[in-house]
Order: C-alpha cells, then structure tokens, then sequence
C-alpha cells in the first residue's frame, strides 16, 4: 500500500505543477500577446486606411522614382500643405480625366526657369536634383520664366524627356500651373515593390522654405509588423510548451525506469 501511495501522489507533468500547455501563467501571457498583437495589427491597418490613399502608377514619367505599375501611398493633406518638392496625386481637367502624379517644383510666388548650366532654377537658384534620371538633364528642352500664380503649383515629372507635366501646358491660361485644390495628397513611400519612403527632396532647402516630413508611415509598419509578431508568438507559445513539457515527461520517465 505504501509503495502504491507514492506512485499515485507523484506528479504527473514532470514536477512542475504547470499543465501541458506550460502553465497557467504561461497561458494568461499567451492570450495577452494574442490580444495586444491584434489590437496593433487592427489600429495600423486602420489608421493607414484613415491617413493614406492607395494608387497605382500607369506611366514612367516619374522615373526612376516611381516606376509605371507601382503601387503608392499617399497622404490624405490639404492643399495648403504642399511644399516644394513633395511629389503629389492631383486631378486637373485640362490635363486628363484622371489622376495624375507630379512632382512640384514651384509655388505660388516663384518664378521658374530652365535651364542654366544644365540645371532647373527656382527664384534665381539653381536645384540639385538626384531622383532624375542618371546622365538626364533637368529638362528635355528650355522653357521661358514662369511665375507661379497664388494658390497654384508648377509640376515636372522626374522623367522630364518622357513627362507630360507644366511644360506641356505653358499655353493655358494658368502658364501650366495647377491650383492647390486641385492635389488629392502627397506620395509619401512606394509600396509595391517595397521601397519605402521616398528620398527627401534636399536640393529645395536651398530656397529656404521647409521641406513635407512624412507621415506616419514608418509608425503603422511597425504596428502591422510588431502586431503580427505578437500574435504568432502568442499561438506558438501552447503547442511549444507542449512539446517541451511532453520532452520533459519522456526523460523523467526514462531516468525512473534506469
């Protein structure tokens, strides 16, 4: 009877009081990971949906910083929001039926100019420009000085030889500018290849103005990507514990029966 007593008291998940799934707390902690990791996943995914705008870019006339087939983000601003260099979905009916993207090199106030020494001028200045094309000149051909009316933006695609942008308009009767209204949002990062944020337009601060900061981008990706993290730790955690905790059991097993 002694001997059977022992056996049925003995501990039957190696010792350890914790349960096949690895334990109560191990379990509390799991559903916790779980849940946070949704509630992140969730919140960025909706919150970009409320920031962001997705398109899909048909034509090269933003290359190399866009290429035709891209997928794109970009932000939900006010047109009263755009600076220099930002590079910006707008729809203008005198240009085409439907969105377009552009780069702006000019706002109300300025005066644009192309080209000395090879080079785009704003205000007398003359812009360094690395997202055109490598070898490209800042335009396929010269234009006369524009003076950007208020409220309106000058636009050229980084593409210049193949961009149908302002330089293409110089006959209407804005000098092909498009008033701010007009612009839907800003470009913030591509997508689709994942390329991330697009490059900081420094060659702007030149003129003294400040340059767009991006949105939240960088921020929801870390939500998404941490969110699904925590969830697939949180779901392994019981399957691994069970395996590890069944590891344990063999051994005791085996080291009572030697």
């Amino acid at each position: 009877m002694g001997a059977e007593s022992a056996t049925d008291t003995a501990p039957r998940s190696g010792g350890t009081g914790d349960g096949e799934a690895g334990g109560r707390a191990g379990q509390v902690l799991s559903g916790l990971a779980v849940a946070l990791g949704l509630v992140l996943f969730l919140a960025g995914f909706g919150w970009g949906a409320v920031v962001y705008r997705p398109y899909t870019v048909p034509t090269r006339s933003m290359s190399p910083t866009i290429e035709a087939g891209d997928r794109v983000l970009a932000e939900r601003v006010d047109g009263d929001e755009i600076r220099r260099g930002d590079v910006v979905v707008f729809k203008d009916a005198a240009w085409a039926n439907a969105p377009l993207v552009k780069r702006v090199v000019g706002i109300g106030g300025d005066t644009v100019a192309c080209c000395t020494d090879g080079r785009l001028t704003v205000n007398g200045k003359e812009i360094d420009e690395p997202y055109l094309p490598e070898g490209e000149a800042a335009e396929s051909m010269a234009f006369p000085t524009v003076t950007v009316p208020k409220d309106r933006v000058f636009l050229l695609g980084d593409e210049r030889a193949g961009s149908l942008d302002s330089t293409a308009h110089l006959q209407d009767a804005a000098s092909g500018t498009v008033a701010r209204s007009a612009i839907d949002g800003r470009i913030d990062a591509v997508v689709w290849p994942m390329d991330g944020l697009l490059p900081r337009p420094a060659g702007f601060e030149a003129l003294g103005g400040e340059l767009s900061e991006p949105g939240p981008f960088r921020m929801l990706v870390g939500m998404i990507v941490g969110g699904a993290v925590l969830v697939m730790a949180g779901a392994a955690y019981g399957p691994v514990a069970k395996r590890v905790g069944g590891a344990r059991r063999r051994r005791t097993v085996d080291a009572g029966a030697g």
